[in-house]
């Protein structure tokens, strides 16, 4: 009985670059291996010549999927949202929450913590409620608050050592001191939903923060005499830029000019995805608020705020590819690697490298999904 399998005849995807014909050795175990085995008898080869093998996606800012909010839902709903999206190609995923009560966000991430402990998330992100009412997008202002750094550690502690990332505005009261606090507990601090100054940007990446939340979407635009934190954001090599790739958020001028100046190592593509992603048009809640979705764009019901997307990773991958025409390598360092050093699980995720966990996705030579295999096991079956 076949034990190990080596996929064998694709595009390779590693980080020194791609290996034509190459094979990626699966070991029984679930992890990528260095050799085959001695023993023909335990290979079984799946020949993948035309397609390309990547490292499986890795997204740090998701709030569901699959009529699943990682919320409101239930622990069964959160395990079919990132089931969705594993089969479109996300084989790790951070459960975002919006901004709500701090008792039941303190609630929901006793309840996001149990599920990561089991593996099934990579751990939460919190996107409010400490953001902006000037740029609050789809969080309902009625629930906002300044970043008091007690109640930020109130969240920190109730995730049990999963807390990821926080979203802040962090020119609001307490913002910098909240970053401190977050900085010290191991925990992201992001700016986003700001309404902050070139400088205020500046001071908080001095103390700490280190990732842009979705840059561009939320925050004041560039300015020539104001540049505001978009300039910041995008030329401190500190930072990582989350950049919404789905042909709404970002208009194709405004994601090149980020990739090109933050540089492929700085990027993180992610989806933002809510509920509808993965499930249809329809009338959905995000948080307290109703979004109307239409043509794959969600939309606040009232007032018509952008409230997320219904982007999943492989299409992300796709558009990056074969509209913006950025290198395949490029790609694959924003949508695997960077996100997986950003959480600090480089080691185990983000590459096809001897030791890690076989998570692998195929794409036809159209850059379409055509298999999914996370540690070792088959999703979706080329």
């Amino acid at each position: 009985m076949a034990t190990s399998k080596v996929l064998a005849g694709a595009q390779v995807v590693l980080p020194t670059g791609t290996v034509p014909g190459g094979r990626v050795i699966v070991t029984e175990g679930g992890r990528i291996a260095g050799s085959a085995p001695a023993d023909p008898e335990a290979i079984e080869t799946i020949d993948l010549t035309g397609h390309w093998l990547v490292p499986g996606f890795v997204d740090v800012h998701n709030h569901g999927g699959g009529g699943a909010s990682f919320t409101s839902g239930t622990a069964e709903d959160i395990l079919r949202g990132v089931q969705t999206h594993r089969l479109h190609g996300t084989t790790t995923v951070v459960a975002s929450t919006v901004t709500g009560e701090m008792d039941v966000l303190a609630q929901r991430a006793g309840l996001l913590s149990e599920i990561a402990e089991q593996g099934d998330i990579a751990g939460i992100h919190f996107e409010g409620p400490f953001i902006s009412p000037c740029r609050k997008g789809a969080h309902s202002e009625a629930l906002l608050r300044d970043p008091d750094p007690a109640e930020v550690r109130k969240l920190v502690d109730a995730a049990r050592g999963q807390a990821r990332m926080v979203t802040l505005a962090t020119e609001l009261p307490g913002g910098i001191d909240s970053v401190r606090l977050l900085a010290e507990h191991g925990v992201i601090a992001a700016i986003g939903h700001t309404d902050a100054t070139y400088e205020q940007t500046k001071a908080a990446i001095d103390a700490g923060a280190t990732v842009a939340t979705h840059l561009y979407n939320a925050m004041p635009g560039l300015g020539h005499r104001a540049p505001g934190p978009i300039a910041a954001l995008l030329e401190d090599e500190r930072i990582t830029v989350e950049l919404i790739n789905d042909g709404t958020h970002l208009h194709p001028a405004a994601f090149e000019l980020a990739f090109h100046h933050a540089g492929a190592g700085r990027v993180a593509l992610i989806t933002d995805a809510m509920d509808a992603a993965g499930f249809g048009d329809g009338t959905y809640l995000l948080g307290p608020l109703e979004v109307e979705v239409k043509e794959g764009v969600a939309r606040l019901t009232e007032g018509g705020s952008i409230a997320g997307s219904t982007l999943t990773m492989d299409r992300a991958f796709k558009r990056s590819v074969t509209v913006d025409k950025l290198p395949v390598e490029d790609v694959v360092a924003a949508i695997s690697a960077n996100p997986a050093k950003l959480l600090g699980m480089y080691d185990r995720i983000g590459s096809l490298e001897p030791g890690k966990d076989a998570d692998i996705v195929v794409l036809d030579a159209e850059f379409t999904l055509k298999g999914v295999m996370r540690k070792g096991d088959w999703v979706i079956e080329p």
